[in-house]
Formats: C-alpha cells, structure tokens, sequence
C-alpha cells in the first residue's frame, strides 16, 4: 500500500509524516515517535493501555489509524506531563499508592484527567463508572479512586449529593 501523508499536533509540536492507511495510531506514536506512555494492551480497545487524547478527548490508540490524526490535536501522557496538568493528579497517584506495575496508569490518568475536567460534581460511583473501561491488575481501583476523589476536592468540584 502506498504511505499516506499526514500532518498534525502532537503534544503541542507541528508534526508530519508519511503512514501506512491499515496502521494502527497506537503503533504509529510508539514506534515512529518513540512515545512510550500508551502502551499496547488488549488491542480491542477494552483495557484503557492505549488512551490517547484527540482534539480534547480520549480515544483507544489500538482503534483508531493513524491517518485519522491528520489535521487533529493529539496528546499523550508526555505531554500533559510536560504541561503540568496533570502534576497534582501524578501526586495524588504517588501518595495513593495508585500504581504498582505501571502499565495501566497512564491510561488511568488520563481517563482520570478528562473525568475531572468535564465534571461539575464528582462522586466515588462517578469515579469508578468514568474508568470502568481502563483495566487494572496490580493495584486494584480502591486506590485509584481515592487519588482522583483527593484532586477532585483539592481543585474544587463539589461532591455529588445522595439521591435515593
């Protein structure tokens, strides 16, 4: 097949490249951008490993193909580290105790992150119904919560009021 070009932001940096059309975005940041933060898991986009953010909102790297990142915004874990969102959602992971291998957090942070940017309320079912589609193994999602549930008070959300 006949490489594709394409052009696009990634973490903030004007990118172009030429990309197989039946190349998966997963393998395409990993490999041609050595981008080591969504990492391949299931490949069917059921365990959260590959989370990506396109045009603000996560995505399954494993399910999307690369020439579907031209004219996007793509980010990676890499770059709202370097940004600085996500340094108190990093700590509060760090002092929860919220990650044990490593290979399912930055899916979780940045499953956690949109959680925490498109909600007005939080609650501990909340928390756990946003990332429910990111799988753990190690750490078990006790401590997941309880990071997200700190930064979610720390940045000001109000906690969502019992309903029964």
């Amino acid at each position: 097949m006949n490489p594709k070009p394409i052009r696009f932001l990634l973490n903030g940096v004007e990118v172009q490249a030429a990309v197989e059309p039946r190349l998966h975005a997963i393998d395409f940041l990993r490999e041609h951008y050595e981008l080591s933060s969504p990492r391949v898991g299931c490949e069917h986009g059921a365990c959260g490993a590959c989370t990506i953010r396109v045009d603000g909102q996560i995505v399954r790297g494993c399910l999307l193909l690369a020439v579907r990142l031209d004219g996007r915004k793509v980010e990676t874990l890499e770059g709202l580290c370097a940004t600085g969102e996500i340094a108190d959602l990093q700590q509060a992971f760090h002092e929860r105790n919220a990650m044990q291998c490593g290979y399912c957090t930055s899916g979780m942070l940045m499953a956690s992150e949109e959680y925490l940017q498109t909600s007005t309320t939080w609650s501990r079912e909340g928390i756990r119904e946003h990332l429910s589609g990111n799988y753990c193994r190690c750490t078990g999602y006790e401590a997941i919560v309880d990071a997200v549930a700190k930064v979610a008070v720390t940045r000001g959300l109000k906690m969502q009021e019992h309903t029964s």
